[in-house]
Formats: C-alpha cells, structure tokens, sequence
C-alpha cells in the first residue's frame, strides 16, 4: 500500500492529464464514407506537412486515469479547477486570470487541493475547519 504525497498527487494528476490529451478525439455514431481510401503517391506528398504521428496511452494508463479522474469530487469547484488546469500544464497567469485569484493565493489552493487528495487516499481524518495552511501542513507530514 502506497502513502500518498502531494507530490504523488501531483504526479499522477500530470499523468492522468497527459494520457487525456493523447485519447483519440470522439466521432460521431452512423457517420462513414463508402468511398475508397486515397493511395497519394510520392509526388502527391512532396509539399505537404508530414502528420503527427500519435501513440496512443497503453490500458494500464487509461485505467490509472480513469481512477485519478474521480479524484477531485472532494474538492471545491475552484480548488478542482485549479489542480486540473495546473495537471494540464497551465501557466499559473491563465489559471490566477480563470479563478480570479492573484498568484499566491493560487498557488496555495493548488497546494491545499493536493494535500486533501492526498489525505482522502490515505484514509486520513481531518477536520475540514482547519485552515489550508495546517492541513498542507499534515498532508505532507510536517
């Protein structure tokens, strides 16, 4: 049994956000072409941009993911908002400007988002009166 950290936290919501960006975009049911798929030829491909070549996430990812997505449930809106955009490499300016907060106090709700995952998957008590700071502060076992 593993003892969760923010940083694991943190780690795994990166994962979980990276695996999001590589699944395949949704189609649409009932769609389809019975036209034949076009063979290009070389000459065809001469001046065109080659495509990225996209790798999809293994099972094991997906399933992780999938996991990590429920995490944030005991979180507030604005405290889940800001771990998911931070997982998804935000600029901490586009996530201060989209929740309204200056720079510091983001970075704290980033923190206490964090440790309350942590404590939750630790089975941890805690009192959810504590301020952000003391219950940071137990997350990470100081």
């Amino acid at each position: 049994m593993t003892v969760w950290t923010p940083a694991l936290v943190e780690e795994r919501l990166a994962e979980a956000a990276f695996v999001l960006k590589r699944l395949p975009e949704s189609r649409r049911q009932g769609y389809f072409s019975t036209w034949p798929a076009v063979l290009h030829s070389f000459g065809d491909k001469v001046g065109q941009e080659p495509k990225p070549m996209r790798v999809l996430p293994s099972p094991q990812a997906i399933s992780r993911m999938e996991e990590t997505l429920t995490w944030t449930a005991c979180l507030e809106p604005v405290d889940g908002r800001i771990v998911w955009m931070k997982a998804h490499g935000e600029r901490w300016k586009e996530i201060c400007w989209s929740a309204g907060l200056h720079r510091s106090a983001a970075h704290q709700h980033w923190q206490f988002g964090l440790a309350v995952i942590a404590l939750t998957l630790n089975k941890r008590r805690f009192n959810r009166n504590l301020s952000k700071q003391r219950v940071i502060e137990l997350a990470s076992g100081a």
